[in-house]
């Protein structure tokens, strides 16, 4: 019997624009995120963006207060199949 896989939310791309928007690299991000006490790598941190890894609750924590955005913001473009 054939099993569908239920793909994850992706937040990737927001978290890219807001990252952009703030005019931040990838590398600032992740050592905000470090001197937080996370652990998470520049290449973990480029897999999230990219949509291929799947985000810790405690880095989307800290992405919150670095970006200075509440949760909703990284869910502003999720769209749930039925919910249109």
């Amino acid at each position: 019997m054939e099993q569908k896989l239920k793909q994850d939310i992706q937040i990737g791309e927001t978290i890219r624009s807001l990252r952009m928007e703030r005019k931040l690299t990838q590398d600032q991000v992740v050592s905000k995120l470090q001197l937080m006490d996370l652990d998470i790598t520049r290449s973990i941190y480029s897999q999230i963006e990219g949509g291929t890894y799947s985000i810790r609750i405690s880095v989307l924590a800290g992405l919150s207060q670095i970006f200075q955005v509440d949760y909703n913001t990284f869910f502003r473009d999720v769209h749930l199949p039925g919910s249109e």
